[in-house]
């Protein structure tokens, strides 16, 4: 065989192949039994192939939106970036600027509008990316982003989001000091490399993503409700 083919394939083996085989295999071996404690409940951490939910924050975003969602299963709620149709078959609405999908409205959040008023709103890692991940970058951004989709709550209604923090420092300084606002704040830090989850009382603003391992480090959800 050619040398520079060996090479070729030998990288291919050493860097695609087998890393992919070993992630099969932990999604087929990860404990589907674990749970972790949020609130006082003890919920099962997500395993799914897709986004290799087992190595990074999806295990407890997941198990925890869901539960969130479930006195509003009957209800028509939005969500802020595709993400719970790539695991469920749920039928509500969807708003991601970039992702095409069959039934995702493609555009900004901060130029969403709809005549609908949802008792919900949910969004997984998504808003870190508004205005911080764009060019130019506009980090204020973010507030036209609540803005908007508060106004598009119903009376009573439910405002849920998860965030990564270490990707968005401006975001991370505005949710340390208050000038984004949550009627309930909670945060869970990772603690292994296999992937377990303590909540802990108060964030690490500090932290950086990838850093100990992969991922976010420190989960924040918080939940505005509409008085």
């Amino acid at each position: 065989m050619d040398f520079k083919w060996f090479k070729l394939l030998k990288n291919y083996w050493t860097t695609v192949f087998i890393p992919s085989y070993l992630r099969y295999n932990y999604y087929r071996l990860f404990d589907k039994s674990r749970t972790f404690i949020f609130e006082g409940q003890n919920l099962n951490y997500f395993n799914h192939w897709y986004n290799t939910t087992w190595n990074n924050e999806r295990v407890i975003e997941i198990p925890i939106i869901c539960n969130m969602m479930k006195k509003n299963l009957d209800d028509d709620f939005l969500e802020i970036g595709n993400v719970l149709p790539h695991y469920f078959h749920i039928d509500h609405d969807v708003v991601d600027k970039y992702e095409k999908a069959d039934g995702v409205i493609n555009e900004d959040v901060v130029d969403f509008q709809t005549s609908k008023y949802y008792k919900l709103i949910v969004s997984i890692s998504t808003l870190e990316h508004v205005g911080w991940d764009e060019k130019p970058r506009d980090p204020e951004k973010i507030f036209e982003a609540f803005d908007n989709l508060k106004k598009h709550l119903a009376p009573g209604g439910k405002f849920v989001v998860t965030i990564p923090l270490g990707h968005n420092s401006a975001l991370d300084n505005y949710l340390e000091t208050g000038r984004i606002e949550f009627t309930e704040s909670y945060y869970l830090k990772r603690i292994s490399r296999s992937n377990k989850w303590i909540q802990i009382k108060s964030g690490f603003y500090n932290v950086k993503c990838n850093s100990s391992y992969p991922g976010a480090q420190v989960l924040f959800i918080g939940v505005y409700k509409k008085g």
